[in-house]
């Protein structure tokens, strides 16, 4: 762990937004360096066997049956909208879209948990953005699933409903292809939390909850989960087990560097994709990327 200490460190010493990140938003390893091939755990390179775990599930017909709902983002939700997708604040999303999938072609990589160390830090904005982006590739089906079931908030963004969804579908034996969602006609699915349940760690132990993350990119090519923070339950420690990455984000500014530590150490190190870097002021982004835009209009 000394490089995770060195690397955060020296970004805490620095506490100002990298200007040369777009956004001052960074996808780095462990060690602060460029996301590169990382070793595939045992339950990843086990799912390459293809079983279908969910034997009543018709995965071959699985997206047509599956309801489209308005693409509807929102107000004041800072998300990257389909009028617009090439504006400026997309592009450093769209750069970690690139990382990833780049990754993606070196080792197996479909299934993504996207937390932080503490609440408000940005990790809900960076898990549907990062759908967003993903989905506005041709032939590249996303599904983005709002498992934090403490305070499931996705469900607003688009201005859907929270229920039916993943607990609905555990619990009360609710078909997938009701509970999963299209957002318009893009390539875009969504999977909210569902109804609320009292004991969300014991639900997510149930053995479908493994069965729907080993199965489902077997049709979608990400899963990108959102899930409560690392410091405040054990629900984003549980599901990192089960996927092939973890990004954790954290806020400049905010995000102490012992509670990094403190995430960091309660994760599998090799199952940690990279640190995302959010909240860069607004004016550094669009000052650069003005210019650059300029010059080609």
């Amino acid at each position: 762990m000394s490089r995770v200490h060195d690397a955060l460190r020296k970004a805490e010493q620095l506490g100002q937004p990298n200007p040369e990140a777009p956004g001052g938003f960074e996808a780095r390893d462990a060690a602060g360096v460029d996301i590169g091939p990382g070793s595939a755990n045992t339950y990843t390179t086990a799912r390459r066997n293809h079983v279908n775990l969910l034997p009543d599930l018709d995965l071959d017909n699985l997206l047509s049956r599956i309801q489209s709902i308005p693409f509807a983002l929102a107000p004041e939700t800072h998300l990257i909208g389909i009028e617009n997708p090439d504006d400026t604040p997309g592009e450093e999303f769209r750069t970690l879209r690139t990382r990833l999938n780049h990754l993606q072609t070196q080792q197996v990589l479909q299934s993504v948990v996207v937390t932080s160390a503490s609440p408000a830090e940005g990790k809900t904005f960076t898990a549907v953005n990062l759908a967003l982006v993903q989905s506005q590739l041709a032939d590249n089906p996303v599904l983005l699933m709002d498992l934090d079931l403490r305070r499931p908030v996705v469900h607003n963004l688009f201005q859907a409903e929270r229920s039916p969804g993943f607990s609905d579908y555990l619990l009360d034996g609710a078909p997938l292809e009701q509970v999963i969602k299209r957002i318009g006609d893009t390539n875009l699915y969504f999977l909210p939390a569902g109804s609320p349940v009292k004991n969300p760690l014991e639900m997510l132990n149930l053995k479908q909850v493994k069965a729907v993350i080993h199965t489902l990119p077997k049709i979608f090519s990400w899963l990108i989960i959102d899930t409560p923070p690392l410091l405040f339950s054990a629900d984003a420690n549980l599901l990192s087990t089960l996927t092939d990455g973890t990004l954790l984000v954290v806020r400049i500014g905010s995000t102490t560097y012992d509670n990094v530590i403190r995430a960091m150490q309660s994760l599998c190190e090799n199952n940690v994709l990279g640190i995302v870097a959010n909240g860069a002021r607004a004016s550094e982004l669009y000052s650069k990327y003005t210019y650059y835009y300029s010059k080609h209009d």
